[in-house]
């Protein structure tokens, strides 16, 4: 009984030692083996022998692209402006021992570098700049932070600015400058029509009073071209003056009478003139 028990352990001991010196690693995965604490050798895919109980996989790694979000944080423009920024990178471990040994944790110490990275990039530009120049910074943080992780072995594939926008704050206060802005060209759009129609109307004026000139002109010389007619065709002869002059008058006197006022009393213009005339009318 106890040597079945004694061979029934030996076999277990066997395939647990067999096991233990057989790592299947899978596609797409790395793993670092450590023989008695100290770094040996790295596992690729596929079937790998090790020595048992003195080999052990210390860390398993991905070779696959790893992509990083990189958190939304605050930065400070050249000209004092607030933005918020965050970003994604693409990531790929080339030689794992490098990745597990040479930085504590890959992964916060690449978000790390580029958030710090993003900080002072943006941090030289003015906001305008900022805001329109992705691919700018995309380059610019790229050639920042890879010569520092290709340390750790591993590699930048490409970093993307995904957001970039001005804070709260800052978006309030654009807001109000362009409202601002565009009222300021209202009222001067509105100053010049004012002024386009005050000159305009002045114009209008100055012709108009121009117009009235020529008119009374060319009246004034109507009248006088009439007077010197008049003038030249009565000569001495004051009676068909006295004539014409009546006739106008009792156009008037007939205009009076035809008015709605009944109190209207019509006199002769000139009545000593009229008495004497009627007095020498008598005396004939």
């Amino acid at each position: 009984m106890e040597g079945i028990i004694i061979v029934a352990v030996f076999v277990v001991l066997v395939i647990v030692t067999i096991f233990l010196g057989i790592r299947l690693v899978p596609q797409g995965s790395k793993f670092v083996i450590q023989r008695l604490g100290k770094f040996h050798k790295t596992l690729g895919p596929g079937l790998n022998i090790i020595f048992p109980y003195i080999d052990m996989v210390a860390h398993k790694v991905t070779t696959k692209d790893i992509v990083l979000d990189i958190p939304s944080q605050e930065v400070i423009t050249r000209d004092n402006a607030v933005i918020i920024a965050n970003a994604v990178s693409y990531i790929n471990i080339i030689s794992p021992e490098k990745a597990v040994y040479g930085v504590e944790d890959y992964i916060l110490a690449i978000r790390n570098l580029v958030q710090t990275s993003l900080r002072s990039i943006v941090g030289e530009m003015d906001l305008d700049d900022a805001l329109s120049s992705r691919d700018q910074i995309k380059a610019r943080l790229k050639d920042a932070i890879s010569d520092d992780i290709a340390d750790w072995g591993i590699t930048l594939k490409t970093v993307e600015i995904q957001d970039i926008n001005p804070s709260d704050t800052m978006q309030k206060a654009m807001e109000e400058q362009a409202a601002a802005e565009r009222q300021r060209r209202a009222t001067v759009t509105r100053a010049e029509g004012e002024k386009s129609a005050a000159i305009l109307e002045a114009d209008g004026r100055l012709e108009a009073s121009r117009r009235d000139a020529e008119a009374k002109v060319v009246l004034a010389e109507a009248s006088q071209a009439a007077i010197q007619k008049v003038s030249g065709a009565i000569q001495n002869n004051e009676l068909p003056v006295m004539y014409l002059l009546g006739e106008k008058y009792i156009e008037a006197v007939k205009n009076i009478s035809t008015s709605q006022n009944s109190k209207v009393v019509v006199l002769p213009a000139d009545i000593p003139a009229a008495v004497r005339g009627i007095m020498s009318t008598l005396n004939k």
